[in-house]
């Protein structure tokens, strides 16, 4: 893992446009020995603009998974996001919905609302032409926050062995169909 952050000090606002933009991204890709992955991650801020396009320019085999939660006002940032595979040449491969419910004593509380993966997922569909499936829906777990901070991945046990929980899955299972 590398972030602009662990350079720039985690108290510091980053201005990412243009060049400076473009020499960062070079950097990452170029400049950090990466090995030989399967995949390259990169999380990107929502909406479009600079990156997405030096992303594609730099990638040329990138694809997108787009990322939203239940509510309208955010489903409609991420169809935007996803809609600049019309303009630079990137397939988007799906839409994860993150913090689609919270289980609590038996209830599946809806706390952001519903269906906003689901519009993603159609209106992506349409507008590209091609099947953009909703990969997965995330629950709300608070272990979640927990376990980011501790600095282990969801899917390792304290150990370094696989965790089985309903999250761990759920990882897992978006894992394996976006290798597939």
């Amino acid at each position: 893992m590398i972030s602009i952050g662990m350079f720039a000090g985690a108290d510091r606002a980053i201005l990412w446009r243009g060049p400076r933009l473009q020499r960062s991204l070079e950097q990452f890709l170029a400049d950090v020995w990466w090995g030989s992955p399967d995949v390259l991650l990169l999380d990107l801020a929502p909406g479009t603009g600079d990156m997405a396009i030096s992303v594609a320019q730099a990638l040329p085999n990138a694809e997108l998974v787009v990322v939203t939660t239940p509510q309208p006002s955010a489903s409609d940032v991420a169809v935007r996001s996803g809609l600049v595979a019309l303009q630079v040449p990137m397939k988007v491969r799906g839409v994860v919905e993150n913090m689609s419910y919270f289980d609590h004593k038996g209830e599946r509380l809806r706390i952001f609302g519903e269906g906003g993966g689901q519009r993603v997922s159609e209106q992506l569909s349409e507008a590209l032409g091609y099947d953009v499936p909703l990969l997965t829906q995330l629950p709300l777990q608070p272990e979640i926050r927990e376990i980011d901070e501790s600095g282990r991945p969801a899917v390792l046990n304290p150990d370094g062995t696989l965790a089985s929980s309903g999250l761990a899955d759920s990882f897992k299972n978006l894992a394996e169909t976006l290798m597939r």
